[in-house]
């Protein structure tokens, strides 16, 4: 329980900006902490995160181990019942190209995948490469004419 007594300060102390170029008396005049000369000391001076002054990175160094299936994983342009819902009207067709002409997908290649978020009660011809579980139960409840592309 937390009462006044147990309470905490945990904020940090607030720290003061460092004032440079003020004199050797400040400890950070002249060079203002940059030093006399190298990359660090121009004006404009950034360094490439994992830069190391021309030696070879090190992440560079470091073997590359194990297999990424990442570049071999099927990318599917997809679209919701709930979104299907709202921009089709009965008996029209859902597939890659009504989809394009009504601006959901961007002269998209890639499969078309059904989704389940949303409800359907129009009926509408769906053609699609593949649909989610929650969407098929919903279509089969909703009795849609759906057909499953190669």
């Amino acid at each position: 329980m937390v009462t006044l007594s147990t309470l905490k300060n945990t904020s940090r102390k607030v720290k003061s900006r460092k004032r440079v170029g003020r004199g050797i008396g400040s400890g950070l005049g002249k060079t203002c902490g940059r030093g006399y000369k190298g990359q660090g000391s121009r004006s404009g001076a950034r360094r490439r995160y994992g830069y190391e002054g021309g030696q070879m990175r090190l992440f560079k160094k470091l073997p590359t181990r194990g297999f990424s299936n990442a570049r071999y994983t099927k990318r599917y342009a997809t679209v919701n019942l709930g979104e299907i819902e709202k921009a089709y009207q009965d008996g029209e067709t859902v597939n890659l190209q009504s989809l394009n002409e009504k601006g959901f997908l961007i002269k998209s290649n890639s499969p078309l995948k059904i989704l389940g978020d949303g409800n359907l009660s129009k009926k509408v011809v769906i053609e699609a490469h593949a649909f989610t579980q929650t969407a098929q139960d919903k279509l089969k409840k909703a009795k849609v004419n759906c057909k499953t592309l190669s």
